[in-house]
């Protein structure tokens, strides 16, 4: 397991804790070992009014799949658990960013590492900041509290209270 991944889940429909468990659950069966998760943190939805505050969650993860491999994993456990497509940025029963892979840069049909909106989120950068803070963006040159301080997202992100 040589590979370092930086996984973000998403919740905002039904029972939102136990999607984020059960999600949690199917990376750790079918993509890797879980290395660190951070505390759950719920935000406004982002780029889209009138929906259910989002629970979040950054997991870092090692494993031997390809960036590719972890991709297609990450699909398959949102069908699994029963996410529909119905518009961009819209409700969600779960969503999995692939955030980073090790340090790579990888923009090509299907697939974009670093994750291109991951800087301007403050819903992402807080829990990925609480596993790691120190992990450098290998496009901004940054670490993830850098990017943190200079973000100016202001929705508001508070500590989920299970």
């Amino acid at each position: 397991m040589n590979n370092k991944v930086y996984l973000q889940l998403g919740s905002n429909m039904g029972d939102r804790d136990a999607y984020l468990k059960n999600t949690i659950d199917f990376i750790a069966e079918e993509i890797g070992e879980i290395q660190k998760k951070s505390k759950i943190y719920e935000s406004a939805p982002w780029g889209i009014e009138n929906q259910n505050n989002y629970l979040n969650q950054a997991l870092e993860i090692k494993t031997d799949l390809s960036a590719e491999e972890v991709l297609d994993g990450v699909l398959k456990i949102e069908d699994k658990t029963g996410r529909i497509r119905n518009e961009k940025w819209g409700e969600r029963i779960i969503d999995i960013d692939l955030l980073f892979f090790d340090d790579l840069i990888i923009e090509k049909e299907g697939i974009c590492i670093p994750h291109i909106h991951l800087h301007n989120r403050k819903f992402v950068l807080i829990p990925l900041n609480e596993i790691a803070p120190n992990f450098i963006h290998p496009k901004y040159n940054k670490t993830i509290d850098e990017l943190l301080k200079e973000c100016k997202d202001t929705e508001k992100v508070e500590t989920y209270a299970v």
